[in-house]
């Protein structure tokens, strides 16, 4: 019965979104940081953070509020990186023996770019332009990593709600992407309920692509795709005229742009509004190695994306829920 009703509800929601899209965040959903002039010091007398924390939760708190982003230094021990880059040059070197969805944005692998690891050429995977989505379903050490105590802290203040892991993403090298905004692209059912943390595997040089994102852009005027806020393969609006917008507008209200040059174990976690892309590679031979994952509300993501209308299998690490990948069950924690 709840699964009917669940699909029910879904058709009621894909039509809502339909005739009546999103121009702008739901006010009456909004995380309480994002509203005007959150109540910071009484937040956190009612809610301290169950996890101690080497920084200031009210002065990150203060941060993101106003500039949508917040630098969280040397929480990740090397340890911790290290165990995970070990699972990372395991699949590298034997992609024959793992499960894994990888997406390669190179012309000589259309028009099939994302496919299974051990269908790429093997030299290709240690190349530019590949992304390794969802390693954390494979990897235990990547789940510890994402869900340290220190982001999951941080999280849980920013949302006041269950905290889910939505994806993953690891980069070897720059991703050289356009300026955008992650909630059109990376989607759930309440779109302000999302969060992305840059967690740094090595120290990030000038010269490697490094991530670059406007400061307090997550406050402009919501970009309309022509089907609302939200991305869709219908939307007449392209991914260029997203970006041009996100530039222009940014400059139009003098938003600074910072380049993001932060050492192995540090971590940054951006709002979803907050306009960032990837800098050019200068140097063909610089990596820029990272871990980047998105976060949602259990509110938000009861899901996995993968099978929206079943019950996720689900884990529990820190008490931050990471869902079973129900599309390759065989690679659940494959790499212990």
């Amino acid at each position: 019965m709840s699964t009917i009703i669940q699909r029910i509800k879904h058709k009621v929601d894909v039509a809502k979104d339909k005739f009546f899209p999103l121009t702008e965040f739901d006010p009456s959903t909004l995380p309480w940081i994002d509203r005007p002039n959150p109540p910071i010091a009484d937040f956190l007398a009612k809610n301290p953070p169950r996890f101690k924390v080497p920084y200031d939760m009210a002065d990150k708190l203060s941060h993101w509020h106003d500039k949508g982003y917040v630098v969280l230094e040397q929480i990740i021990p090397h340890e911790m990186v290290d165990r995970f880059w070990q699972d990372v040059e395991e699949i590298l070197d034997h992609p024959e023996r793992h499960f894994l969805n990888v997406r390669i944005d190179r012309d000589e692998f259309k028009p099939n770019q994302e496919r299974n690891i051990s269908e790429f050429p093997k030299e290709a995977l240690r190349g530019k332009f590949v992304k390794f989505n969802d390693f954390h379903n494979s990897s235990v050490a990547g789940k510890k990593l994402m869900a340290h105590p220190s982001i999951v802290a941080f999280l849980e203040a920013i949302f006041n709600q269950q905290v889910v892991v939505m994806q993953s993403l690891v980069f070897l090298y720059g991703s050289q992407q356009p300026t955008h905004q992650d909630f059109p692209w990376v989607t759930a059912k309440i779109p302000s309920h999302l969060a992305a943390a840059w967690i740094a595997l090595e120290d990030i040089k000038i010269d490697s692509g490094p991530l670059f994102y406007y400061i307090g852009s997550h406050r402009i005027p919501k970009f309309n795709f022509g089907t609302g806020i939200l991305w869709k393969p219908n939307s007449p609006r392209t991914p260029l005229e997203f970006a041009d917008y996100l530039n222009r507008t940014c400059e139009e209200h003098n938003l600074p742009k910072e380049t993001l040059l932060i050492k192995k174990g540090d971590v940054l976690i951006w709002h979803s509004a907050l306009a960032h892309g990837g800098g050019p590679i200068l140097n063909p031979e610089q990596t820029r190695k990272s871990f980047v994952c998105h976060y949602s509300t259990e509110q938000a993501l009861p899901f996995h994306r993968s099978n929206i209308h079943a019950v996720p299998v689900k884990q529990e690490y820190n008490g931050m829920y990471i869902y079973n990948n129900p599309a390759l069950p065989q690679a659940e924690d494959s790499l212990k």
